[in-house]
């Protein structure tokens, strides 16, 4: 059972930083790994994806050059690093693996969420 922890979200003015992480059970070096959000009354969308080595690495250009994405294979986590946040990027922001359709389609196994505001 592959399981997929999301923390780090919360309350954070315009301008301001926070970082997620994401903690996977399950044989997370082999992943391609995502994080998706879905703001109030919208579909959910793609925000990035990382490859398994980190090689390759997709941002949605709403985010390009403001988040980073990250893996750590040794600690099964994958960070997605949020800075010059703006109220646009409030939503709940959903940690998702073994993306098998780069980078953003047929991801299997999803986390629970985690609410970041952005207040401005």
């Amino acid at each position: 059972q592959v399981q997929l922890v999301e923390s780090g979200g919360g309350l954070v003015q315009a301008g301001g930083s926070l970082r997620l992480s994401c903690v996977v059970s399950g044989p997370f070096s082999r992943y391609v790994m995502g994080w998706f959000r879905q703001a109030p009354g919208k579909e959910r969308e793609f925000v990035t994806a990382i490859s398994w080595s980190g090689g390759s690495i997709y941002y949605a250009d709403s985010v390009k050059g403001r988040f980073t994405i990250s893996r750590d294979n040794a600690k099964n986590t994958v960070y997605l690093q949020m800075n010059r946040l703006k109220f646009e990027d409030t939503a709940v922001y959903y940690c998702a693996a073994d993306g098998r359709r780069w980078p953003r389609y047929e991801y299997d196994y999803w986390g629970q969420g985690t609410q970041v505001t952005v207040s401005s």
